[in-house]
């Protein structure tokens, strides 16, 4: 055998190995950035909806917020509503016993004092 077509064998063979895993690594470079887009495309769809929640949140609380105010508001109003029923009953329970102590002093005034 001639040692120099022996050599050029060898050197082709390994030209064709380094081709190979040349391009087997242009092919997990290509998987990984194919990888990498669906990743960012699913990072960005997850921001945006993120985001839509934030803005969600922050109207829920607002509404909230104003819910509370309105229910401070409706707590004073039931309390001084409170105090109004309860003055009127004491008047009431005053006028009622003035009317009776009226009724029967002019009962007392008819029959007893003749």
């Amino acid at each position: 055998m001639n040692p120099a077509i022996n050599w050029e064998a060898e050197h082709r063979q390994t030209l064709l190995q380094s081709r190979s895993a040349l391009e087997r690594s242009n092919q997990s470079v290509i998987r990984s950035q194919v990888i990498a887009r669906e990743s960012e495309q699913i990072g960005t769809e997850v921001i945006t909806e993120l985001g839509e929640q934030r803005e969600s949140l922050l109207r829920a609380k607002e509404r909230l917020s104003q819910t509370d105010q309105g229910l401070d508001k409706t707590q004073k109003i039931m309390r001084t509503m409170k105090r109004r029923i309860l003055t009127n009953k004491f008047v009431l329970i005053v006028i009622i016993v003035l009317e009776i102590a009226i009724l029967g002093f002019i009962i007392y005034i008819r029959f007893f004092k003749r």
